[in-house]
């Protein structure tokens, strides 16, 4: 198997506060690798490390092989990594077409018209609301577009931040069957930070459980959805 992204001992946080501890991470090409685990046991910091929005302050995160340590987000991005965050980081006053434009802003080729109507299809939805402002919609259809807007920029690492935050049942579900659509038909590696872990498991190869900012418990993401003990202990379902 190919590590598209490997964390080796990755320590970080914010200012003076440590939150990241150590982490050693991998995500193999055209795999889902799931990080669970409680409310700040350092989820989020470790995508935002991956991002070059935090700083890493020990070890080393590797793309393709070669390090993103002191790289901008904007450098990471340019790499190929699409990063997703909580909250689904849409432009509320901005058409759904705008926001999807915005997510080529990058690319320099002439495809981005046929991609554009490619993820209208995937998302009709998206594609009945393309001149509505995207403040104006459902959390469920935000999260869409935020979603097929990371898809715009032809990523080959997705990295997704608590997508089902706020989305009723029936959405959340929705939702990750358009990542397992994306992950098997698309052969795309994503790397998912939920706490819905029944779901994210479901979609997975390799789960990371963090606790403190340390690897808790690692394994195939079945046999953490099937180990009772990981669940009670960590998982909550």
């Amino acid at each position: 198997m190919t590590h598209v992204l490997e964390l080796e001992g990755v320590s970080g946080g914010y200012g003076h506060a440590q939150v990241l501890h150590g982490i050693d991470l991998t995500v193999e090409e055209g795999h889902v690798a799931v990080v669970l685990g409680a409310n700040g046991a350092g989820k989020t910091t470790t995508l935002r490390a991956i991002c070059g929005v935090v700083g890493v302050k020990g070890g080393d995160i590797r793309f393709d092989g070669k390090s993103l340590v002191g790289k901008s987000p904007e450098e990471v991005s340019r790499l190929g990594i699409a990063h997703v965050p909580q909250g689904r980081g849409t432009f509320s006053e901005l058409t759904v077409d705008d926001n999807m434009r915005i997510g080529a802003i990058n690319r320099k080729d002439k495809e981005v018209a046929g991609d554009l109507e490619r993820w209208y299809a995937a998302f009709p939805r998206l594609g009945e609301r393309r001149k509505q402002e995207a403040g104006s919609m459902s959390g469920g259809e935000q999260q869409m577009l935020a979603l097929a807007r990371a898809m715009m920029a032809r990523p080959r690492l997705l990295l997704l931040d608590e997508p089902s935050l706020g989305l009723a049942p029936l959405v959340t579900r929705e939702l990750f069957a358009h990542l397992g659509d994306l992950n098997k038909g698309e052969g795309l590696s994503i790397l998912v930070v939920e706490q819905n872990a029944n779901l994210a498991l479901e979609i997975g190869h390799w789960g990371y459980v963090l606790e403190a900012g340390r690897i808790a418990v690692q394994n195939t993401a079945d046999k953490l959805h099937d180990d009772e003990a990981v669940r009670k202990a960590y998982l909550g379902f």
